[in-house]
């Protein structure tokens, strides 16, 4: 029988909400939103052209999710989308200028976020999770 205590769903849901909350209360907030400044962290991380299908699949998020959240890095002068020469329905996401005065903080503030995550727990503990995690991110995958 499930615990309605102890529920994997409630546990989840929960630290998902309190890094939700974490990542607003950045410092680089005050330019952008949590979500927008973790997308701007994997665009910058990223060597190889960049389309809104990459940030769908990085997020877990819906195509309509994804529009929204790339049309305000737009409006907020985050990033451009341009044609690629081989299929113009195609947009790569492009970081400007302005992104990347951020980028520093945006790394220090996902670095330390993570770090705190982190905190007291052993390597071995954290590769058990992430193989439970991909585990249950395949289960709803069925």
């Amino acid at each position: 029988m499930i615990s309605l205590t102890k529920s994997t769903a409630r546990y989840i849901g929960k630290l998902s909400n309190k890094l939700r909350r974490k990542l607003d209360m950045l410092s680089s907030r005050k330019e952008f939103s949590g979500s927008q400044g973790r997308t701007l962290h994997f665009l910058l991380a990223q060597t190889e052209d960049v389309f809104q299908k990459d940030i769908e699949e990085e997020y877990s998020i819906r195509p309509s999710t994804a529009t929204e959240l790339l049309k305000q890095m737009e409006k907020n002068g985050l990033i451009v989308r341009e044609p690629v020469a081989y299929d113009n329905r195609l947009k790569k996401i492009v970081v400007t200028d302005k992104a990347l005065l951020y980028k520093q903080q945006v790394i220090e503030d996902l670095t330390a976020l993570e770090e705190t995550l982190v905190k007291g727990i052993s390597e071995a503990d954290l590769q058990v999770f992430f193989k439970v995690i991909e585990k249950m991110m395949d289960n709803l995958s069925e």
